[in-house]
């Protein structure tokens, strides 16, 4: 049955492409096989309240966020790692696979899909990722957890007995993940990431300078002066809505203001990776110590992060290189062998339906 099904696939990928795609709250990119990062767009889409019609997707509607007339939203249909929205999220994904559609020979069938979400998800959310990507004009999808598609990115060996610790900082989730033997021997999911760090800066300036600023204004900030580890002053300049007169103004921002504004939001990602290891078999253990403490995702590029986890953990801590495309560069590892990975995907219910 298995060999007739595998004879089945090669024939029937001859007409159809590989896309990998790493589905993130903040970014989606989208990987064709033979091409590599073809796409990496915003994962906002611009909605016409009027006519239900899609003014904009990726960076053209991540432009209008708070610019929009009062008839059009822009809108994130991804909320902490999860479809929140079904339709607009497949208006997106089928966007994003015209895109992709761009860079690759004309096939017959639709393309067999790698998509990444984040570990932990449910069966419900499995479903939907599968509809959504399916609807969107997929022959095939398969399923992985972002932890195990950045491992694969970075070239750890996640077949051999050998442990190895990746986190993964997005920008709805947090994943932390041991892995070994092409599984995931620990995992902890955290809804603490990028755009918590973004509204803890909105909350901090608007408590200690009265001033109001947008998402964009704080994801600017974070980026320019946002460091977990004292250092070098940085300072940036900043402007919004003076909350007492209700004028625009202007105020100097620190990084010690982004460190003490982030500072619970980073102690709990630091504590959760020493709750992971505290739960860690020893021999895995072992190998971590040996091996240190990988960091993927677009998080992993906050300043000191790598030196604070160092200082708490006792453990190397390396930053990949390229963090924000390790999830999408270990989709396309995965299509470029899918027979070798097999066993680190999610099994789905189509999947299970076959063996029967």
């Amino acid at each position: 049955m298995n060999s007739f099904k595998d004879k089945k696939d090669k024939f029937l990928a001859r007409f159809s492409n590989d896309i990998g795609i790493d589905l993130g709250t903040a970014n989606t990119l989208v990987y064709v096989r033979g091409k590599g990062i073809v796409v990496n767009e915003p994962s906002v889409v611009a909605v016409n309240q009027k006519t239900g019609q899609v003014v904009a997707v990726g960076k053209a509607a991540k432009d209008m966020l708070g610019r929009t007339p009062t008839h059009i939203i822009a809108v994130r249909p991804l909320v902490d790692g999860v479809i929140s929205d079904f339709e607009v999220t497949e208006e997106m994904l089928s966007y994003l696979m015209k895109r992709a559609g761009e860079f690759m020979p004309k096939k017959l069938l639709g393309p067999r899909v790698v998509v990444g979400v984040p570990s932990g998800v449910t069966n419900v959310e499995v479903r939907a990722v599968r509809d959504a990507t399916k609807n969107a004009g997929a022959r095939e999808v398969y399923i992985i957890e972002q932890p195990m598609a950045g491992a694969i990115g970075i070239r750890l060996p996640v077949h051999e007995p050998v442990g190895s610790m990746i986190i993964d900082i997005g920008g709805g989730t947090t994943d932390l993940a041991v892995i070994s033997l092409g599984g995931i021997v620990r995992s902890k999911n955290l809804k603490i990431a990028g755009d918590r760090l973004n509204n803890d800066i909105i909350s901090y300036i608007r408590n200690e300078f009265k001033i109001l600023i947008g998402e964009t204004t704080a994801e600017q900030v974070k980026i320019a002066v946002g460091v977990v580890m004292p250092g070098e002053p940085l300072e940036t300049t900043i402007r919004g809505r003076d909350l007492i007169t209700g004028l625009p103004r202007e105020v100097i921002i620190t990084d010690s203001d982004i460190r003490e504004a982030i500072a619970q939001s980073i102690d709990i990602i630091v504590e959760s990776a020493k709750e992971v290891l505290e739960t860690t078999p020893p021999e895995i253990l072992a190998d971590i110590m040996k091996r240190g403490l990988h960091l993927v995702g677009g998080g992993a590029m906050i300043k000191g992060l790598d030196a604070l986890l160092f200082e708490t953990l006792n453990i190397p801590v390396t930053v990949a290189e390229d963090p924000l495309t390790a999830i999408a560069r270990g989709a396309g590892i995965i299509l470029e062998d899918l027979d070798s990975y097999r066993n680190v995907l999610i099994e789905s219910d189509d999947d299970l339906s076959s063996n029967i």
